[in-house]
């Protein structure tokens, strides 16, 4: 579907190196991990979700492409901790087409600073209030995002427009 989403123009928004340290938050099957982990060969992507059958799918889909850099696991970031990475270890926390699904935004957005490396970056795209397509209910506004991610000590670096029915915020840890 054309414009629907560009996650390749949306990675094109950060300032990526190849030896960086990724983590996708609620990664599902990896529609983003995998293009990820391309572009950090020499680093690390965590594909995290709560469900374990799309980390399987992902586990395949990864070895079929051979990226050896991609470490699944299975847990729930809407806990303390719920990573289950080190404080401070990753350059870049992914929070994609899952907000609208969370309960407890706030908390995500805790465990992304805490995980995050000083001056690391938190990439959130989600649905459009307006978007005449996607899920029903649970949209969060960017203004309500920022306000959630400012609360969690995160600044705002950059918008933009990540697809027809998606916007696309980055946020730096201060």
């Amino acid at each position: 579907m054309e414009g629907f989403l560009n996650i390749e123009k949306s990675l094109d928004e950060l300032e990526l190196r190849k030896d960086m340290s990724a983590v996708d938050f609620g990664c599902g099957s990896g529609n983003w991990v995998l293009p990820l982990a391309k572009r950090l060969e020499h680093g690390k992507v965590f594909a995290i979700d709560i469900l374990e059958q799309p980390l399987s799918a992902l586990k395949s889909k990864a070895q079929t492409e051979n990226l050896l850099n991609v470490e699944t696991i299975c847990s729930n970031i809407e806990k303390e901790n719920g990573s289950k990475l080190e404080m401070a270890s990753v350059n870049l926390v992914l929070i994609t087409n899952l907000l609208f699904e969370c309960e407890d935004k706030k908390i995500v957005f805790e465990e992304a600073k805490r995980v995050l490396k000083d001056r690391g970056k938190v990439l959130v795209v989600d649905w459009r209030k307006d978007a005449l397509f996607g899920p029903e209910s649970g949209r969060v506004s960017v203004e309500e995002i920022k306000k959630i991610a400012r609360g969690a000590g995160l600044k705002i670096d950059k918008e933009f427009v990540a697809g027809k029915y998606h916007y696309g915020l980055v946020f730096e840890k201060e």
